[in-house]
């Protein structure tokens, strides 16, 4: 299956689901177009059985440039107030917590800059694979602005408190390998071999018991923000809710087999 829009294209295959970034020309900088796209898109996969995992990628040199401000040019040369705050919860929130929720792995080929907002979707995400022509931009301070889009959330859980205030209020632009080097990335590759190398690693993903992967993901982000107790007790309910799946057997059986699983999604 394949799905052109304006600004986006999505295509499913293997398992996966790729979602493409489209406004080239743009450096893939986020409008209401495309977030309004991404939104509808994003809950489309969320409800595919085919899609057991989500590779989100751009067009041409960059994954996205962040917020596209040439939108705003007019209200800002003629000194009018600009509501940013609302455009956020209208807009960018839209599309980080469908990705956050999405109970199946998510993962980010980041292909070239990814800059203000545009970084914050790379960070969301639950893997990155880094072309080694990547480069991360937390842009917001460089305009007088506070990070967004999640930046606030996500940068110090993968980098730590003293690194993720660094990156935010220098406003540094940071290559691959150094993106790596923090862990802000999970691998970086070459980049002629980026998509290559980042749809093996979604599918393989997609090969996974996904109902397992998501209550994961979902533990993780609930141990990031509770007490051991209380995690542990987490853990506990989802742990009863994996062991009444397919896989689970398929799992076990599996494993006094001595042989692969072969995992469905269920």
């Amino acid at each position: 299956m394949s799905v052109a829009y304006s600004s986006i294209t999505y295509e499913v295959s293997a398992g996966v689901g790729l979602l493409t970034l489209n406004r080239e020309k743009a450096l893939n900088a986020l409008d209401r177009q495309i977030t309004d796209e991404l939104h509808k898109v994003l809950a489309e996969a969320a409800g595919d059985p085919a899609v057991r995992c989500l590779l989100i990628t751009g067009a041409g040199r960059g994954f996205s440039a962040g917020a596209d401000l040439t939108q705003l040019e007019d209200s800002y040369r003629k000194g009018e107030t600009v509501p940013l705050g609302d455009m956020l919860r209208d807009g960018y929130n839209r599309i980080i917590l469908p990705i956050v929720h999405m109970e199946k792995p998510v993962v980010a080929a980041v292909n070239g800059v990814a800059a203000g907002a545009g970084a914050s979707l790379a960070l969301a995400c639950d893997f990155r694979i880094a072309s080694d022509k990547a480069r991360f931009f937390q842009a917001f301070i460089k305009v007088g602005l506070v990070q967004d889009s999640g930046a606030s959330y996500f940068l110090p859980r993968l980098v730590g408190l003293a690194k993720a205030m660094e990156l935010a209020m220098l406003g540094d632009i940071i290559d691959a390998n150094e993106a790596l080097r923090i862990g802000l990335v999970t691998k970086v590759v070459p980049h002629d071999s980026l998509m290559d190398e980042a749809r093996a690693f979604a599918e393989q993903l997609a090969s996974g018991p996904t109902r397992a992967l998501g209550l994961s993901k979902r533990a993780m982000y609930f141990g990031a923000d509770n007490d051991l107790e209380q995690t542990m007790d987490y853990e506990a309910d989802l742990q009863a809710q994996t062991s009444l799946t397919h896989d689970h057997m398929e799992g076990v059986k599996a494993f006094l087999d001595k042989r692969e699983p072969k995992f469905e999604g269920r």
